[in-house]
């Protein structure tokens, strides 16, 4: 398993990024996945950041994806549940 993490400025490439998160894995907050499958699927995202976002990237963009050892993801403590899981929201302000 593992988490994958961003923080995109721009509202249409980060809707576009977390449309392909959520091929692969659950949202669990708004700019948060947990994506439960193969070294493939993290190749596959990973291909896709280098590929087809990262040249849109500003500066102040990012994606942090962490792995969860299988020995580690029964050490992962759970409180409540997202608000949000199945939609993505943008606040205006």
């Amino acid at each position: 398993m593992f988490i994958v993490s961003y923080d995109i400025e721009n509202d249409k490439t980060r809707t576009k990024f977390s449309k392909l998160l959520k091929q692969y894995g659950r949202r669990l907050q708004y700019s948060v996945f947990e994506i439960k499958n193969s070294q493939r699927i993290l190749e596959i995202i990973k291909s896709e950041v280098e590929h087809r976002f990262r040249k849109v990237f500003t500066n102040n963009d990012s994606v942090i994806i962490y792995g969860i050892c299988d020995g580690c993801e029964k050490k992962i403590i759970r409180y409540g549940h997202p608000v949000q899981e199945e939609q993505s929201v943008v606040f205006f302000g």
